[in-house]
């Protein structure tokens, strides 16, 4: 997950600057790209399924701690999430509002105990919470260590919280509202999205810092670029509609039709969660029913080195997300790699591409935009070189981890 990647690579740059870093995670253990477990990596807390009971079941509250323990499993915790929808908002408007609520709703015993597990040995000087459906549980953390300062980043909560069904919505963004003064200092991920947020949450510009994300560069950065032997699109980030997956075999699609791109493949990554399966399912289906299938390369949930052959492989990048990201990891990781990208002109997209001048944007209300500022990109050798290059300088010198 994008969220996972962040926090984790923003650790490892505050560790490298001389900062003592803990690493708590909430609800399942961080889905990371390396194989072994960070040692700054602390058990989870407010397990998902310890929430989900304490939610549904009024007497949850009182199990005792060797049982909320084992509940919190890393193990127990991924096969529940194998099997379960985690992250549609539609099914999780109750469970959103009692998070927001925190110590006042039926997770205050787990608060509790969250409170507990950051004390520890050392009470930190600041916690930062990765994003704002985590403000209910500032008042806990404060209550318990005096002191404190809780820092928040914002980044991806207004599609998730848009997509509640009443009265769930409406409730949820009152009640974020409400507990924004709780948090010491909010930060963006872009200024498209600091603003966006600050006007929905009444925020000044006192309470809130822009701080771009960044990524850790040193693999992707030593790749040497070479233009594959075969014109290929690529898409790597969530396999899921919202990305715009399926935008981008339609565009793939006209592409092909058009004769101009006789050998032009399509390669698809990133990670797959449970309820994407259907989608992709069905998109496989398409693919063999038009006869495309021995063109398009399929590669799910792959590694960090995976990743890197995947984007080295490829002549240009695209993931055309339908909603406004409010920054886009994916767009760093082809530049670092030295791959340009055509992406939507909106949200933080559009100021990634702007800023880094490392691709091409193309109007998302146009249905055949994207197929067309494709097609003229891959027509234009020296462009994509140069986009590359430049986004690539760009990647390396202002989105780095440490910076």
């Amino acid at each position: 997950c994008g969220s996972c990647l962040r926090d984790e690579a923003l650790a490892l740059g505050l560790t490298r600057e001389g900062h003592e870093v803990n690493v708590t995670p909430l609800y399942l253990p961080l889905v990371l790209e390396q194989e072994s477990q960070p040692e700054n990596h602390a058990p989870v807390r407010l397990g998902g399924i310890n929430m989900y009971l304490q939610q549904k079941l009024s007497w949850a509250g009182s199990l005792p701690g060797f049982l909320r323990d084992l509940l919190d499993r890393p193990g127990l915790l991924r096969w529940a999430s194998r099997r379960g929808n985690m992250t549609d908002s539609p099914d999780l408007g109750p469970l959103t509002l009692s998070t927001l609520r925190g110590e006042a709703g039926p997770l205050n015993s787990l608060i509790e105990q969250l409170v507990s597990g950051l004390a520890g040995d050392k009470i930190p000087d600041v916690i930062m919470l990765s994003n704002a459906m985590l403000v209910g549980l500032v008042r806990g953390v404060k209550a318990g260590l005096p002191g404190v300062r809780v820092v928040c980043t914002l980044q991806g909560e207004e599609p998730f919280l848009d997509r509640l069904p009443q009265p769930y919505r409406d409730q949820a963004w009152e009640e974020l509202r409400s507990r924004c003064t709780d948090v010491d200092r909010f930060i963006a991920v872009s200024h498209w999205y600091g603003a966006r947020m600050a006007g929905r949450l009444d925020l000044g510009s006192d309470q809130m810092k822009v701080v771009t994300n960044g990524i850790e560069v040193e693999e992707l950065g030593a790749l040497e670029r070479r233009s594959p032997a075969v014109p290929t699109v690529g898409f790597m980030a969530r396999m899921c509609e919202d990305k715009g997956m399926h935008t981008l075999v339609a565009a793939f699609e006209s592409l092909v039709a058009s004769g101009e791109h006789p050998d032009l493949r399509l390669k698809l990554g990133g990670a797959l969660q449970p309820e994407d399966r259907g989608p992709l399912a069905k998109l496989r289906r398409h693919l063999a029913k038009t006869g495309l299938s021995e063109r398009v390369d399929i590669h799910p949930n792959v590694t960090r080195s995976e990743k890197s052959a995947f984007l080295a492989s490829l002549s240009v990048l695209s993931v055309p997300a339908t909603y406004g990201e409010s920054f886009g990891l994916y767009v760093l990781e082809a530049l670092a790699a030295g791959v340009p990208v055509v992406q939507p002109d909106h949200g933080g997209l559009t100021e990634l591409v702007r800023d880094t001048q490392g691709g091409l944007l193309y109007d998302p209300e146009d249905p055949a935009a994207l197929a067309k500022t494709l097609g003229s990109f891959l027509r234009d050798d020296e462009a994509l070189t140069q986009a590359g290059e430049r986004g690539r300088a760009a990647v390396l010198g202002r989105y780095t981890a440490s910076r």
